[in-house]
């Protein structure tokens, strides 16, 4: 059985990009994969795929896809504060609430 660290980002989470082609970029997720610690983000991390002609059907085509960052280039961005920040956790009546590290509010 494979170990794999724990993302602590959500779909939903405004992040900003760190690394790579479409560095300082923010953008919502759209899905996380937790098993291959990545996150799908629209607009980011973009490659194009040359479709040849299917028979008489469907002509050519150039599709744009999204393909999945790695978790750790991306960093979210705290609601309240508006800046790239880390996750915490802080029990509240039993249930685990993510945290800002910066300013300390929730990012739930």
């Amino acid at each position: 059985m494979k170990n794999y660290s724990k993302i602590k980002l959500k779909k939903g989470d405004l992040v900003r990009v760190t690394v790579g082609k479409d560095k300082g970029k923010q953008a919502k997720i759209e899905r996380v994969f937790p098993k291959e610690s990545r996150v799908l983000i629209l607009g980011i991390n973009q490659y194009k795929r040359h479709r040849k002609p299917q028979g008489e059907g469907r002509p050519g085509e150039i599709l744009i896809l999204d393909r999945p960052v790695p978790a750790a280039n991306v960093v979210l961005v705290c609601p309240k504060c508006k800046q790239s920040t880390r996750i915490g956790y802080r029990f509240d009546a039993g249930k685990k609430i993510r945290v800002c590290r910066k300013c300390d509010a929730d990012v739930d």
